[in-house]
């Protein structure tokens, strides 16, 4: 079994993943299994590194985007346009149970790291690959970013206003959303790996397809009614109940409203003194929409947040502040959950980050170590993992391959 150094082993403890991939998509669908327990080795260019290395706001010189995107895992250098690094990189793939893949299509190809050569290698192996369009696309070498991938996806068109334009959402939303949909896959097919007959996976994700899968109901819609979805503002385009709306309070808090049933909307009814009888039906909460947001508005207009939230929790109204980082870390829900952790890093010294999740409780993951330094590891794969030699590993060295 794969042990982390603070002896922690999660539920996927003794999987085996390496990493030729970069940025975000591709080293997060393994972050999020390394938090899991997976040994995970991510293979980065001996000079440059992963530009994820320098993504985002920096303290004293240290990326603090890395410390968490890359935690939690082996770095280990290699020169992939050397033959001698291509030799160590299929090493690493008849060493592991899963490889992850984000690189230009070609570029694999002529590294010998495409699906075919991959299987050919290790016919075991389950294999997810990112690409912008697809690896079965004729665009499958175009190069692909994840806020293209939202745009193509459906989302951006239902985000917004409707007399404004389309909004992305604040973060890598499809590069995130795809890592988590190649988690899932991978453990889907690692269920398998032990059947005597299992002949591996190829995992095939394009950037715009997990969000596209997402928003379930945006393909039907159209299809059986020609109605394309339109931007709902705070609202949804296709919503459960007739209530789900932002609000600003009287001492200039947002809240959120929501309703995801008919029983839910007539809560909300009740607590603005509307007839019960007007609300009975959906069709009775659906023609009333507009009245309740607008009473709605003014209620909440005329409180505190404490005062609205308090008489909402009181009248089974589901709402809820609409929470910046400072309330997340603030939050008693948050604290009881252990949702952030704490941990030292050699060069900040203690750092708040996310916790694992999703939670296990019999194989718990853990949070051991925040992003590694560029190498770091290369003496305890090569060395203990591969069974590289002293001399060969100079020799590696020397040429430039590690």
């Amino acid at each position: 079994m794969c042990i982390g150094p603070l002896g922690a082993s999660g539920v996927l403890a003794g999987v085996k993943v390496v990493e030729f991939a970069h940025v975000i998509a591709g080293p997060l669908a393994g972050t999020l299994m390394a938090d899991l327990g997976a040994d995970v080795v991510h293979v980065e260019d001996p000079t440059a590194g992963d530009p994820g290395r320098t993504m985002g706001p920096s303290k004293d010189g240290h990326y603090l985007w890395w410390k968490v995107s890359a935690r939690n895992k082996r770095s280990v250098t290699l020169n992939l346009r050397s033959d001698g690094g291509r030799v160590i990189a299929r090493e690493l793939v008849e060493w592991a149970d899963v490889v992850i893949v984000n690189i230009r299509y070609e570029t694999l190809a002529s590294w010998g790291l495409d699906w075919e050569s991959v299987h050919q290698a290790n016919p075991r192996v389950v294999m997810l690959q990112i690409t912008g369009n697809g690896a079965t696309s004729s665009a499958r070498n175009a190069p692909g970013f994840g806020k293209v991938g939202e745009a193509r996806s459906g989302v951006v068109h239902l985000t917004g206003f409707p007399d404004g334009p389309p909004v992305h959402t604040g973060f890598s939303h499809a590069d995130t959303v795809t890592a988590l949909m190649g988690a899932f896959a991978i453990s889907a097919a690692l269920v398998r790996r032990h059947d005597p007959d299992f002949q591996g996976e190829w995992i095939d994700l394009a950037l715009f397809e997990s969000l596209y899968r997402l928003v379930e109901w945006q393909v039907i819609v159209y299809d059986q009614l020609g109605a394309v979805p339109a931007r709902a503002g705070n609202q949804l385009a296709v919503a459960p109940g007739a209530v789900v709306n932002t609000y600003m309070t009287i001492d200039g808090v947002w809240i959120t409203v929501t309703s995801g049933t008919p029983k839910s909307v007539r809560k909300i009814a009740a607590l603005l003194g509307e007839p019960a009888e007007n609300y009975v039906t959906v069709a009775d909460q659906l023609s009333r929409k507009e009245r309740l947001d607008t009473l709605l508005q003014r209620w909440v207009r005329q409180r505190t947040a404490d005062e609205c939230l308090t008489s909402m929790a009181e009248a089974e109204v589901v709402a809820s502040r609409i929470y910046s980082v400072a309330d997340i870390l603030e939050d008693p829900t948050y604290a009881e959950r252990e949702d952030v952790v704490s941990l030292p890093d050699p060069d900040l010294g203690e750092v708040r980050m996310q916790a694992v999740v999703p939670k296990m409780h019999r194989h718990p993951g853990s949070v051991w170590r925040s992003g590694p330094k560029l190498g770091e590891d290369n003496e305890l794969v090569y060395r203990t993992w591969l069974g590289k030699s002293d001399s060969e590993l100079e020799r590696l060295r020397y040429d430039g391959v590690i």
